[in-house]
């Protein structure tokens, strides 16, 4: 029993350490991700999405990048503006950077991996759009994609369609009017609290599941199943399985970082991280809600588009980066024990702390817990007060 007990205190003492690591960055992200929705519109989303252009993709990946990093809401709205007349490519690729393009995803991967992966997933992450569209363009049949709009019309139930349609930024004005406005700062507020409730649960998976394997797996495990005794196999085979990894742990959106740092740790490949990283779109639930949203053929063609371009992004990313003398030498991502000391860390998460509260209070001042009760399902209006 003791031994159990010294088994689970060591996982959970990773988890809390990689916690409290991002926990400031976590705060930054989700601000700065609330006060560019705050100040963009979805109102505007279907009539620029028109079709598969490369300024429809462009103008996608944007809107996408400005949007909530919550795997489930960009599912969500990817649907409600498909069935609203967008394009089905631009939906996927709006949908695809809302969760791997998003600031708060960059800022924990460097706090945790390192700059290098930060700059390999906004490398790898346009090129995956490019790649998705290509596959779109060459193997997607106009009759599937009618018959996924039928299934997407009608209506049927996934996850945060609340959350999707909510859209509460300030148009008025220039961007720092809006800003400075009680509506812009009650807007970043509603976003804020809205984007952590709709993430939370993945985060705090995604750092157990990191803890356990960090602590319970050892290291040679790691080393075989990803072929570290083989250099160049282990570089194709990274991208191969890194998000089959993702599929089977449930984990997505930023929960996957925590993850992903024990992965590279373990042996992975640097695209294999980026690969694994990608996979948050084809994990087991988010396949279950493409089934409901636009049926059984269609679930199955984004798993196949989705996959065997997670692969050769990986790929490209891998020897690219590895070519230009990027990839770090030492494996050592923050996966650390337990310890809670008075360095820059602390002095940080007590400042964004403090930023948190003032923008929790301003949330629970301005009717955000009704919006927080509907965001979770069918979308529906309400007004946050001035």
């Amino acid at each position: 029993m003791s031994s159990l007990l010294g088994a689970a205190d060591h996982a959970l003492g990773l988890a809390f350490a990689m916690f409290w690591e991002i926990l400031w960055a976590l705060i930054l992200g989700f601000v700065l991700s609330g006060v560019v929705q705050a100040v963009v519109s979805k109102g505007e989303m279907t009539r620029l999405l028109p079709d598969d252009s490369p300024r429809s993709l462009c103008i996608a990946s944007g809107l996408g990048a400005a949007s909530s990093s919550c795997s489930y809401a960009a599912v969500a709205l990817a649907r409600s503006i498909f069935r609203k007349g967008a394009n089905f490519t631009a939906a996927m690729a709006f949908q695809f950077a809302s969760t791997n393009l998003v600031i708060e995803l960059g800022i924990i991967m460097a706090v945790l991996l390192g700059w290098q992966f930060t700059l390999a997933e906004f490398v790898g992450g346009p090129l995956m759009i490019v790649l998705v569209a290509v596959v779109f363009r060459v193997l997607l049949r106009r009759r599937l994609v009618e018959q996924a709009r039928r299934q997407a019309d009608r209506g049927v139930a996934g996850r945060m369609e609340g959350h999707a349609e909510m859209d509460m930024a300030v148009t008025e004005g220039s961007i720092w009017s809006r800003l400075r406005s009680a509506k812009g700062l009650t807007a970043t507020s509603h976003y804020f609290v809205m984007d952590w409730a709709s993430v939370w649960v993945d985060i705090v998976v995604g750092l157990l599941i990191a803890g356990a394997l960090g602590a319970w797996v050892p290291e040679r495990f790691w080393q075989g199943f990803f072929l570290v005794d083989h250099p160049l196999l282990a570089k194709l085979w990274g991208p191969l399985v890194g998000p089959l990894v993702a599929v089977v742990s449930f984990v997505c959106s930023i929960g996957n970082v925590p993850l992903a740092a024990v992965l590279w740790n373990g042996g992975i490949s640097f695209g294999g991280v980026v690969a694994f990283i990608f996979a948050d779109l084809i994990v087991l639930p988010v396949l279950d809600i493409y089934r409901k949203y636009y049926g059984w053929r269609m679930a199955g063609f984004l798993l196949a588009a989705f996959y065997a371009t997670m692969v050769a992004a990986g790929l490209i990313v891998e020897f690219l980066f590895g070519g230009l003398g990027l990839i770090p030498k030492q494996r050592a991502a923050k996966v650390v024990e337990a310890s809670v000391t008075w360095n820059y860390t602390t002095v940080l998460n007590l400042v964004f702390l403090a930023l948190a509260a003032i923008l929790v209070i301003r949330f629970l001042g301005t009717g955000g817990p009704a919006m927080l009760k509907m965001m979770g399902g069918p979308p529906g209006h309400a007004e946050p007060d001035p």
